[in-house]
């Protein structure tokens, strides 16, 4: 299915694309995620879900595919499995960030392919979810771009005036030491010139991350669930309402 959502942040386009483009700085904001390793442009984490009381651990893998500095325009390849097998998640995502009066604008476009219990909330919820996630991410990252507040310069104390100093001799400062030639074992303990670099990107094992919340789906969705079960709800009340009212009259 296609997605399409959009967001704001107040900060300059340079500082944001920056952001986006780092999975460190991107994966805290995101609901749910926990960045557990980066390789150059690829990525693996894990994204926690709920659906009330049932709960799943997403574990996946992403790539950057794109990456346009002049356009600020990224596309990310991402896929993930449930950890108990009951369903997979997998999405190609493009983003394209445009300057806008006091801030940055982003254009999210999403081809998203989910099977399991998610996909039982159907495109216009999922779509409704998606877009508060992303007011979600957009806040969290407006937070950590704001410039943060120069504290206040602190009183400069005066300097205390000097007292006069009575005349004596001058005191005779002793002869600096003199450092030993170095010996023969020591010259020669220059470490061994570095190895080569390989072409391969370097493998970054990202710091454990403290405990990630569980994003819960249910919460993003309370409303509009709830708009589709009232009227179920109000039919079930009227017929066990009319079912009382005859088992009264027959008595």
């Amino acid at each position: 299915m296609r997605l399409d959502h959009e967001f704001t942040v107040p900060a300059p386009i340079g500082e944001v694309w920056q952001a986006v483009v780092d999975p460190e700085r991107v994966a805290p904001c995101m609901p749910g995620a926990t960045l557990t390793k980066v390789e150059g442009d690829k990525f693996s984490g894990t994204v926690k879900v709920k659906l009330g009381p049932i709960s799943l651990l997403y574990k996946g893998n992403g790539e950057f595919l794109e990456k346009d500095d002049a356009a600020h325009k990224v596309t990310i390849k991402a896929s993930g499995k449930d950890s108990r097998g009951a369903g997979t998640a997998a999405a190609t995502v493009t983003l394209t960030l445009t300057e806008t009066d006091g801030g940055t604008h982003g254009a999210v476009a999403t081809d998203l392919s989910i099977t399991g219990k998610p996909a039982q909330f159907g495109r216009g919820l999922i779509s409704e979810v998606g877009g508060k996630i992303l007011d979600t991410f957009a806040g969290c990252l407006s937070g950590k771009l704001a410039p943060a507040a120069s504290p206040a310069p602190s009183p400069v104390a005066a300097e205390p005036t000097p007292e006069p100093t009575s005349t004596t001799e001058p005191v005779a400062k002793p002869a600096p030491a003199v450092k030993p030639a170095p010996t023969t074992a020591e010259i020669n303990t220059d470490p061994k010139p570095a190895a080569a670099s390989s072409d391969r990107p370097p493998l970054r094992s990202v710091p454990a991350a403290p405990e990630t919340e569980a994003i819960d789906l249910l919460d993003y969705a309370g409303q509009s669930v709830l708009k589709r079960v009232a009227p179920v709800l109000l039919g079930i009340a009227a017929v066990v309402g009319l079912v009382a009212i005859i088992r009264a009259l027959r008595k």
